[in-house]
């Protein structure tokens, strides 16, 4: 993977672009779900609240401060950016993909980790734990949740609701997150 130097907003918007039809193309996210970050300095770009991932057009990508919120931004960013922030805080991530890919979040409901049982999910993952939020929606609670456990975790899902995945790039974040689902398929197949 390329990891994500400077690099222009063009050329950034264009990745959010490429992923976010990628990430609805697999089915790893519904028309109006998920949200993608990339980090630059002290600034993060996310896509907006409620933006449709598959057809992301320049305004629906928001510049937020690492570490202060102007309100009006924030209420025009997804509503996760809240643990986007605290993930880049807490760890080298570069990029992050939020999806709500079907077979990872089904088994989220029955499972405390995943561990794959395919070679390239054995590559990417020793176990991919789940993470059970005493509140549902708390996001406070739920940022600093998440950003612990992606400390020592590239990907972690949040039971029942999907999964958060950590790279250097999108392009890195999406395919963990592929990964993820791809080894929560054959989890699901193997335990029928």
């Amino acid at each position: 993977m390329r990891r994500m130097k400077s690099i222009s907003e063009k050329a950034l918007f264009k990745q959010f672009s490429e992923f976010g039809r990628d990430l609805f193309l697999r089915g790893l996210i519904s028309s109006h779900a998920g949200n993608m970050s990339a980090r630059s300095g002290d600034r993060v770009y996310i896509t907006g609240r409620g933006a449709m991932l598959r057809r992301l057009g320049r305004t629906d990508i928001i510049k937020l401060d690492i570490g202060k919120d102007d309100q009006d931004i924030v209420r025009r960013a997804s509503s996760e950016a809240p643990v986007h922030r605290a993930i880049y805080r807490e760890t080298d991530a570069r990029a992050i993909v939020h999806a709500h890919p079907p077979y990872a979040t089904l088994l989220s409901m029955t499972e405390d980790n995943l561990v794959p049982v395919d070679w390239e999910g054995s590559y990417f993952f020793k176990k991919i734990p789940v993470l059970n939020p005493k509140k549902k929606g708390a996001a406070k609670g739920l940022a600093a949740l998440i950003s612990r456990s992606m400390k020592d975790h590239k990907a972690i899902l949040v039971r029942g609701h999907g999964s958060f995945a950590r790279g250097d790039t999108l392009e890195e974040a999406y395919m963990l997150t592929s990964s993820l689902e791809a080894s929560a398929f054959f989890i699901y197949h193997l335990k029928r």
